[in-house]
Parts: C-alpha cells; sequence; structure tokens
C-alpha cells in the first residue's frame, strides 16, 4: 500500500472539475440511478409528493455540493428521516395530507436555520454527545418502523391502523388481503435486492440494484396493465382462496404532475406558535443534524484518499440546502450514507460527482416526468423493504450484542422507547439508560458531565494525553475538541491508566483516532490499560479500574 504522502490527492473546485470530470460525471450518472427510485419511495413513504424527494437530491447536487466541507458525500433524502416527517405530517395536518405537508416544509425551514447556526457555531462536535449502543437503536428501531410500514404498500392493501404498533400488528391480515398483481411487482422487486446483495461479479456490481428493480417494475406494470382501472380474477379453480376478485390501476403507481414546475409547494408558516410546530422542528433539527454528521464521519472512512471533511461547514451547507428544499416543497436532506459508499466505489474523485448526480435528476425529471408515472409503487415498496431490513439486520443486533451485554440492553431500550413512544423520547430514553449502567459501575455524579485529562509535551515532538476520573459519551466532548485539532504526525500517547470507567462509545473514539493519525503518518499509542477489566470480550468494549 502507498504511503499517504505519496498519494496525489485531487485538486478541488474548478481546477478539481478540469482534472477528474471523467471519472466524477461517470460516478455522478450511476449514482442517479441509484438515488432516482430511492427519492421516489423515501418522498412517499415521508407523507409527501414523490416530487418533493428529487427537488430534495437536485438541491443537494447542485447547490450543497458546491459550499459543503466535504469530498465525496452524496447528499439527498435519506430513510432515516422517514419517521420524523410522516410523523410532522400527520401530526400537523390533522388528517389533512396537503395542509400537513405545507405546514411541514414551514418546520424544515426552522429546522434547517437551527441546522446553519450548529454548524457556524462549530457545534459539529455535539454528536460526540450520543452514545453509539443509541444511534444504532435509533438506526434500528427507524429500520423496523419503515418496514412496518412499507410491506402493506409492497402487499397491494391499505392499513386501516392509526397508530405504529397497530400498522405492525394489521401485517397478517394484510398478507390474506393482499392484492396478487401488485404482490408480484413487489416481491419479485424484493427477490432482486437480495440476488443482488449476494451476486461478487464486480461487473453485475456495477449495474445499481435499485434501477433494475425499478425497470422490473414498470416492465411487469406494462405486463398488468396497472395504467387503466379494472378488475382480475386471481386462480379462480383454486377452491382454497377466500376472494379471486381484485382491482388494480393508476392508484398503484407514482403519481407525478406531468409539467416539473407544478411539482413546486411553497410553507405555510400559520400553525409556527404551536407546541406541535416546535417539536417537529426539533425532531427534525437534530435528528437531521445527528444522522449527517455521522454519515459524513462515516464517508471520511471509506475514501481512498482519507481526506478529512470539514463536518461544521458540511453541517452548515446541508442547512442551507434544507432552507432551499424546505421553500419550493423539498424533503429535508443529510449526507447520504448508501449514494456515497457507491460513489466512491464508482470512482468519484471530487464533489461535483455530487452535482452532476443532481444535474442529471434535474434533466431526467424535466424531460421524463411520464416515465416516472409508469414506476409501481410496490417496486419502491421493496426498496424501502429491503433499505429498512440492512439498518434493523440480525448482524446489527449481533455486532451490538458482540460488543457487550450492557451495549445490546441499551440498543434494544432505545429500539423499544422508539417504538412505543417517538424518536426523541426513545433517544432520550436509550441516553438515561446508559447513564444508569455507567451510575451503577461507579460513574460519579459530578463527572456526568467533566472529563479530566492534561497533555504534556514531553519531547519535541511527543505529546502524552493523560485521562483520569471516567471517560463516557457524555463528558467526552472538549477530548474530542482537543484532538480535532491536534498537532499531525507526532508522537502520541494515550494514558488511560488513571481512568477509573471508560464507555465504549470513548474506545471506539480513541480506537478510531488512532488509526487515522498513524495512518496520516503519526504514531499514536494507547496505554495504561492493564489495570482495567473489560465487562466483555470484545476490544472496544466498556472497561473499570480494578482495585490495586
Amino acid at each position: 500500500m502507498q504511503h499517504p504522502s505519496l498519494v496525489i490527492v485531487p485538486k478541488t473546485g474548478l481546477a478539481g472539475l478540469a482534472e477528474n470530470w471523467r471519472s466524477d460525471l461517470l460516478s455522478g450518472f450511476l449514482v442517479f440511478l441509484i438515488a432516482l427510485p430511492l427519492c421516489l419511495g423515501i418522498a412517499m413513504a415521508s407523507g409527501f409528493p414523490p416530487m418533493a424527494g428529487i427537488i430534495s437530491a437536485i438541491i443537494g447536487g447542485l447547490v450543497v455540493s458546491r459550499i459543503s466541507g466535504s469530498y465525496v458525500t452524496i447528499n439527498g433524502p435519506a430513510a432515516g428521516l422517514i419517521v420524523v416527517i410522516l410523523d410532522a405530517v400527520q401530526s400537523l395536518g390533522h388528517g389533512d395530507a396537503m395542509a400537513g405537508y405545507r405546514y411541514t416544509l414551514a418546520a424544515i425551514v426552522v429546522a434547517s436555520v437551527l441546522q446553519v447556526l450548529l454548524g457556524v457555531c462549530k457545534a459539529g462536535k455535539l454528536s460526540a454527545f450520543f452514545p453509539s449502543s443509541v444511534v444504532h437503536g435509533m438506526l434500528a428501531a427507524i429500520g423496523i418502523i419503515i418496514m412496518a410500514k412499507q410491506i402493506h404498500t409492497l402487499l397491494g392493501v391499505k392499513p386501516e391502523a392509526k397508530s405504529l404498533l397497530g400498522t405492525i400488528a394489521e401485517i397478517p391480515h394484510s398478507l390474506i388481503e393482499m392484492n396478487p398483481e401488485v404482490c408480484i411487482i413487489g416481491l419479485c422487486g424484493l427477490g432482486l435486492l437480495i440476488a443482488w446483495a449476494l451476486i461478487k461479479n464486480p461487473v453485475l456490481k456495477m449495474v445499481p440494484a435499485p434501477i433494475l428493480v425499478v425497470l422490473l417494475g414498470l416492465v411487469l406494470g406494462q405486463y398488468f396493465d396497472l395504467d387503466h382501472i379494472h378488475k382480475y380474477l386471481f386462480l379462480p379453480d383454486a377452491k382454497m382462496l377466500p376472494h379471486h376478485e381484485f382491482s388494480v390501476g393508476p392508484a398503484f403507481l407514482v403519481a407525478v404532475p406531468e409539467n416539473f414546475l407544478s411539482g413546486f409547494y411553497f410553507p405555510d408558516f400559520s400553525l409556527i406558535a404551536s407546541y406541535e410546530f416546535w417539536l417537529a422542528v426539533v425532531t427534525i433539527w437534530l435528528v437531521g443534524s445527528l444522522e449527517s454528521l455521522l454519515s459524513a464521519a462515516a464517508v471520511d472512512k471509506l475514501d481512498p484518499y482519507k481526506r478529512d471533511s470539514n463536518l461544521n461547514r458540511d453541517l452548515a451547507a446541508v442547512g442551507v440546502g434544507n432552507i432551499v428544499a424546505g421553500l419550493i416543497g423539498g424533503l429535508p436532506m443529510i449526507a447520504e450514507i448508501v449514494r456515497s459508499s457507491a460513489n466512491i466505489n464508482n470512482g468519484a474523485k471530487t464533489g461535483w460527482a455530487n452535482f452532476f448526480h443532481g444535474a442529471f435528476l434535474l434533466i431526467f425529471v424535466a424531460l421524463f416526468p411520464r416515465l416516472i408515472h409508469e414506476i409501481p409503487l410496490s417496486s419502491l415498496a421493496a426498496l424501502l423493504v429491503f433499505t429498512g431490513f440492512r439498518l434493523a439486520s440480525p448482524k446489527e443486533f449481533a455486532k451490538t450484542l458482540a460488543v457487550g451485554l450492557d451495549n445490546f440492553a441499551v440498543f434494544v431500550i432505545t429500539i423499544i422507547g422508539v417504538l412505543a413512544t417517538d424518536l426523541l423520547i426513545g433517544v432520550a430514553i436509550g441516553i438515561v439508560a446508559e447513564l444508569l449502567i455507567h451510575l451503577a459501575r461507579g460513574l460519579k455524579p459530578n463527572h456526568i458531565f467533566s472529563i479530566a485529562y492534561h497533555v504534556d509535551r514531553t519531547a519535541a515532538d511527543t505529546y502524552h494525553i493523560a485521562v483520569s476520573g471516567s471517560a463516557v459519551f457524555s463528558n467526552f466532548i472538549s477530548l474530542k475538541s482537543l484532538l480535532a485539532d491536534f498537532p499531525k504526525q507526532k508522537k502520541v500517547y494515550f494514558d488511560l491508566s488513571e481512568a477509573e470507567l471508560i464507555d465504549h462509545t470513548v474506545m471506539e473514539f480513541i480506537h478510531h483516532f488512532t488509526e487515522e493519525y498513524n495512518h496520516a503518518g503519526g504514531q499514536c499509542e494507547i496505554v495504561g490499560l492493564d489495570g482495567h477489566e473489560t465487562f466483555s470480550d470484545h476490544h472496544l468494549a466498556a472497561r473499570r479500574k480494578t482495585a490495586n
């Protein structure tokens, strides 16, 4: 492997465009193919018109890519915000979907102003305050909610239940009442996604699975003639089936305006003085900002050039994009991990790939709205069920359990909390559960928000960082801030011998910092853990100092 200093880092700005336009244009096109069906599906699952997702991704590409602090991230609507936006539409609209949509646009604009302020005030580091088990629990709960809601659409049935738990309980009823032709389209799409995930051939992998699902849906939609309302008999000779006659029609297809410009809607701020409005604002702001920061940090780890994004600038740029999106009818966007990793795998070098992905979306929806209308809703539901499963897969449960039972308990408590209440309360329940575990293990109340450490420069190029007391998720923001601006390519020793309690979130952070620091040509080492007992066999498990 080449030494980092020998890797030629791509230029940025117009010089980067001139140097890398071929690779960025190709990657932008391939990401556009993935983004198109996902944007439509996420918008509809959020209770927004399908066009709202495309508007958001176009702004993410054309506007945010030019002002952001990242290099290869793709900005657009994400599955993680579906639950938040749908809740806002339902609680603000009180049954009126269009009114709820326009009130939610207003909430997005206000939340986005707060998001910009968060970035300008360099508060990107606040993401550290959320323990990793709570964040993973929140994402898994979002995955479960997406699956619970989208399975009905995949089966061609509209659930009667209004509550989340009622929607989950109604799945067996939807299986019995499913519309067979609609269900065939959805299950074929889901089967294709599963098969594509198992394929190892790199040439085939270049073809994005979501676009194949849409193409298959278009073919089956034409075959079953979803363009026209009609009744059909399904297996009329089967004696066991309860009823054989079903109806299909354009209601099972994506509804988009013929004219792109008529897809724009404007926010309604008339509920700005209400409690529900500000609850929606705070939820969109917190969940959107947290997800964007986590995704942007994760994308940096995938970047082959190991460039570090300016997370505060990136957060402010996404906030600006969200203000524009909210003003013209779009969903809020984040730095989106799935599309960003595809962008990197396709050979993107700079932010121009994000720009091209937005440009291709704009050209497509302006010229071919009729083609979007032919996409069956069950094909998009298949994409979302698969996305939800990836967020809440058994692998995620196993990975969390491997870190330790304490970690797993907080993960499960967060999931149950989110499913039983809502995202904000569920996350708060998870954080309280984590703190209670730490207090039971000896965390002193006065250490909950304060960490003790000192830095000694023992030689011209050697630093010794000694941590004492407790180092847990709720108090290590100051340490994280120190390390963000730490001198590069020096010798650094992390001495944890005097730390009484270190949780998994801090262990994970220090471990990642050490890896990245060494990769960048420095020399970083963790010392002083011999006198600690771990709470599981995992190398990043929480640990406590043993009595001498």
